[in-house]
């Protein structure tokens, strides 16, 4: 088997690639909205209510409805689970592994299909939408070879007189609920860990993004992945997350999302349920509240392209976004101007324009949310860009917002420690490297994070105390890639996971020894 490789995002500068997606988006569009049913057990179940997908960039626009699952279809759900787990916990690792490279190779062919997609439903820009894709197919590729990998004999030391032998085996059933900011790769990424281990799951896709939920459900079956090991159904929260988390038969829960959330599903799992009889598993990544450290030495015009890149690439809806930079006293207005400048030159507009840089936030929730931090922000610091509900041609019925900036923040302003999770950047100055740090570790989250310096002797300070999963040096702090930078965080940012890296997959098993005694000529039958 060739060795993994990241896939390459495609480049929308060249005029086939555009020309492609251009008309990936006219199709979409022309075949009008569509109507997607719950999968359980291989069969298709429709409810008679309803999950709307609409465009972010344009409300009006309804892309299609899902069906809404309730408590019925998710026991449902749990007993086709249950019931394939017989078959495909003992189906060879080699053959689970081959459904995710036949899926890896479906979704290249689909490629500008599933980016028109993830553009119109999740309101990424092309480059966005690909890179999203791109991360898809790399878990899907780089976790069927650690299947291989953990499928293969494991060292142990050597007695005499025994023969010993550890294997790693799945849990059981699993709950996948995944976010809607990376709709596609995160969701693909949790689902085939689970699957590729010998693990059947009841996968509950985000409200927001039920539609690309659908499509990797299609691809997978498209793959030969069996009736009943990925069960697809979408619903409220409220509704059937309580539900399914609780569930006896319910042996882990992946999910990634908000602290609150996640909190909850660890609270909610730890309660035994009557007839469990496991301690059930929960695989958390969560929220960041993620800093850029500019040190006085630093390349200033490095460090404000990466600030502005990391704070509002995808509108500042990745949990790995800057949306703190700490800047130090000597370089600290002439990184402020830079910022400002760069946030100022981002386009804002819909997302099929190929000049657009940021797109709409997910929705009316979300524009709210992130308009009463700009509220509060406007009385912790000083404004220095953006603010206000994006104005302009064609955006009169999307989720727009200018890229904001606030100057001279307070280290413990709202702003500078609640997760915002849209395009708001606090600037806060430091008068030296060291106070750097302290503010840059005052949150109770620890997610990503950047220092941008050429001395030596700070780098390999922070590589000690900067209290962050994933630490960056002289580049942004977003764009983590499989196998590259195993992505996860510390604090409140989750279970200390590595997504995408070479122990992410023991999450998802159990290892069992087996000792045999080696038995003389007289003792063997």
């Amino acid at each position: 088997m060739e060795l993994f490789r990241n896939e390459q995002i495609l480049d929308f500068s060249q005029g086939a690639n555009r020309d492609g997606i251009a008309h990936a988006i006219a199709a979409l569009l022309d075949q009008g909205p569509e109507d997607v049913p719950l999968k359980i057990g291989g069969e298709r179940v429709v409810t008679g209510r309803w999950i709307e997908s609409r465009d972010p960039g344009d409300a009006r626009r309804l892309l299609g409805r899902v069906a809404r699952a309730g408590a019925p279809e998710a026991l449902r759900a749990i007993a086709a689970a249950d019931g394939a787990f017989r078959t495909w916990s003992r189906t060879p690792p080699a053959d689970r592994s081959a459904v995710l490279h036949r899926a890896a190779a479906i979704i290249r062919r689909r490629r500008l299909e599933l980016d028109a997609l993830l553009m119109l439903e999740a309101g990424k820009v092309a480059l966005e939408a690909d890179g999203d894709l791109a991360e898809a197919i790399d878990f899907l590729e780089f976790y069927a070879r650690e299947m291989l990998r953990y499928a293969g004999e494991q060292p142990l030391v050597k007695l005499a007189g025994e023969a010993n032998a550890l294997t790693y085996i799945p849990l059981g059933v699993g709950a996948v609920i995944p976010p809607w900011n990376f709709p596609l790769a995160i969701l693909a990424g949790m689902t085939a860990a689970a699957v590729v281990t010998g693990n059947t799951v009841v996968l509950k896709p985000s409200s927001e993004t039920p539609l690309i939920g659908w499509r990797l459900a299609e691809v997978l079956e498209e793959a030969g992945l069996p009736a009943g090991v990925v069960n697809f159904v979408p619903g409220s929260g409220s509704e059937i997350g309580d539900l399914i988390v609780q569930h006896p038969r319910i042996r882990f829960i992946s999910f990634t999302g908000s602290k609150e959330v996640g909190l909850r599903i660890n609270e909610l799992a730890a309660r035994t349920s009557e007839g469990q009889i496991w301690i059930k598993r929960v695989v958390a990544e969560m929220g960041g509240k993620d800093s850029i450290i500019v040190d006085a030495d630093a390349d200033i015009t490095a460090a404000a392209d990466g600030i502005v890149a990391s704070a509002f690439g995808y509108q500042g809806q990745k949990c790995s976004a800057c949306s703190r930079a700490i800047i130090l006293d000597p370089v600290y207005d002439e990184v402020v101007r830079r910022v400002v400048a760069g946030a100022g030159a981002l386009r804002v507009g819909p997302v099929e324009d190929p000049a657009t840089r940021v797109g709409p936030v997910i929705g009316e929730g979300a524009l709210r949310s992130i308009s009463k931090y700009i509220e509060i922000g406007k009385g912790e610091g000083r404004l220095v860009a953006g603010g206000a509900r994006a104005q302009g041609p064609g955006l009169d019925n999307g989720f727009f917002l200018e890229p904001t900036v606030f100057a001279d923040v307070h280290p413990k302003a709202r702003i500078s420690q609640e997760e915002i999770f849209g395009p708001v950047l606090a600037l806060i100055r430091a008068r030296d490297f060291d106070q750097a740090l302290a503010i840059a570790n005052n949150t109770e989250f620890g997610l990503t994070a950047a220092v941008y310096s050429r001395s030596r002797a700070h780098l390999e300070k922070a590589r000690v105390e900067f209290h962050a999963g994933n630490l960056y040096f002289n580049r942004k702090c977003t764009g983590a890639l499989v196998g590259v930078h195993p992505f996860g965080g510390f604090n409140m940012s989750g279970t200390d996971s590595k997504a995408g890296g070479r122990d992410y997959l023991l999450l998802f098993l159990q290892a069992k020894l087996v000792s045999e005694k080696v038995l003389g000529p007289r003792e063997v039958q």
